[in-house]
């Protein structure tokens, strides 16, 4: 009787360790998964970020540009200051490129 007890206990435990397995292997699959989900997500959100940037800067260009007048002196000044402005925005690409 010692014995059929003891097989029928091994069996329980078999089917359990099954199950846990089965659990384990699925827990890791989602695990996978939801890594993969987050590793787009954090792209999407850069991507979002960098335009969101661009914008940003297109508004500050067009703010510039806004304020320059022909007006308030000749075509070289103005020159000058869009020259300028450039050198200026090259070096804030230079140093967001780093």
């Amino acid at each position: 009787m010692d014995q059929e007890l003891l097989k029928t206990n091994l069996n329980g435990l078999e089917r359990k360790i099954a199950v846990l397995i089965n659990e384990h292997k699925r827990l890791k699959d989602e695990v996978r998964s939801l890594k993969t989900e987050n590793q787009e997500l954090k792209a999407h959100l850069n991507s979002r970020d960098e335009q969101l940037d661009h914008f940003k800067n297109q508004i500050k260009i067009s703010k510039i540009v806004d304020n320059i007048s022909p007006e308030d002196g000749s075509v070289s000044e103005l020159k000058r200051k869009v020259d300028d402005y450039i050198r200026e925005i090259d070096k804030c690409i230079a140093y967001l490129s780093r």
